[in-house]
């Protein structure tokens, strides 16, 4: 999940943030690469921590005068507000991510001595969007959280007015900055997974194309494939839902051109295990189904569901240290890892 904040400007005696490398502001991300030490020992430098080796101190103190970084503005003023509530806007918190990222946020709030004031959006009605952003408005709040899954939800927080210091975190729509752990270890170990079973022929369910997690879960998808000279049989759209990953494999043609269904989240995979069963095949000794997300009842499936484990509750975490002002300076890369399961076999069933 890639993010961006937004404050208020900065007085006009101040210099103009510092870019690092990729044109944008530096972090200490930047200056701990300058200095070749560690984020944590710079954010320990800035806070005026005195256990830092002479040595250590010139050359972070050199790349901080290089790059002419200056500490977050916003987080400071938030720091010096009197209110400890924290408004936390988001959507479709019936979903694994959203709602996984909003606990992981409600804790870390909590941790740091604040409440974390959930306010969820109905995408569908911009009316309600509105109504939604005027009563924060009218909170008495440090801050915002502005949770953005989708192109709608970002052109929204985009265009608003916020009053307060505000944190907008939302994936960026290029797998390689948006979700790099999908791309460099997620699907990569579930493709290799199954290649290494025998599989060559893959049919992959989508997630709804105007969520940016969704583009970029098929591109890593597509993009791991590739890796084993492969390409997709076909890309079937879904919602996220049971019933579409039901419904995409209903529809395929009764000669089943696949051995192996990797679905974007473990909703869709269990819908299109259904189907399966529906057609007379068998999971995994005719087709193997893998998920995403890992969500609890993943385990209980039947056959159980091999998927991806996201740690989205970290993402919600380094958002709120992000407009707290913690040592986080950019989301940190989604971390997942592979769970395998009965779900998967190899072609034909044999051992």
């Amino acid at each position: 999940m890639d993010a961006d904040a937004a404050s208020a400007p900065a007085p006009a005696t101040e210099p103009p943030p510092a870019e690092s490398p990729n044109g944008k502001a530096a972090t200490i991300y930047d200056v701990a690469r300058v200095a070749g030490v560690s984020h944590q020992t710079v954010s320990r430098f800035i806070k005026g921590y005195e256990g830092i080796r002479p040595e250590t101190r010139d050359r972070v103190l050199a790349a901080l005068q290089q790059l002419g970084y200056r500490p977050n503005l916003t987080a400071r003023s938030l720091r010096k507000g009197t209110s400890h509530r924290i408004a936390a806007l988001t959507h479709a918190i019936d979903q694994v991510g959203p709602s996984r990222i909003v606990q992981g946020a409600s804790e870390a709030a909590r941790e740091a001595g604040y409440l974390l004031d959930i306010v969820s959006l109905d995408m569908a009605d911009s009316r309600s969007i509105q109504e939604a952003l005027e009563l924060v408005h009218q909170l008495d709040v440090a801050g915002v959280l502005a949770l953005a899954s989708t192109d709608e939800m970002a052109d929204a927080f985009a265009a608003a007015d916020f009053r307060v210091p505000t944190f907008i975190a939302s994936e960026k729509d290029d797998v390689l900055t948006g979700h790099p752990e999908l791309t460099n270890r997620g699907f990569p170990a579930v493709i290799a997974h199954l290649v290494d079973l025998g599989h060559e022929g893959f049919v992959h369910i989508a997630g709804p194309s105007t969520w940016l997690a969704a583009r970029n879960r098929s591109r890593a998808f597509t993009s791991a494939l590739a890796v084993h000279g492969l390409d997709p049989i076909a890309i079937l759209a879904g919602d996220w839902s049971a019933k579409s990953g039901y419904d995409a494999v209903a529809r395929l043609s009764q000669e089943l051109p696949a051995t192996a269904i990797v679905a974007s989240n473990d909703q869709m995979a269990l819908g299109a295990m259904l189907a399966l069963t529906h057609r007379g095949l068998r999971v995994p000794d005719d087709v193997s189904v893998t998920g995403v997300d890992d969500i609890p009842e993943a385990a209980y499936f039947s056959p159980p569901l091999t998927t991806l484990r996201i740690d989205f509750a970290a993402q919600g975490r380094a958002a709120v240290m992000e407009l707290l002002g913690g040592v986080y300076e950019g989301t940190p890369p989604l971390q997942s890892d592979l769970v395998i399961r009965n779900s998967t076999g190899r072609v034909g069933g044999s051992p």
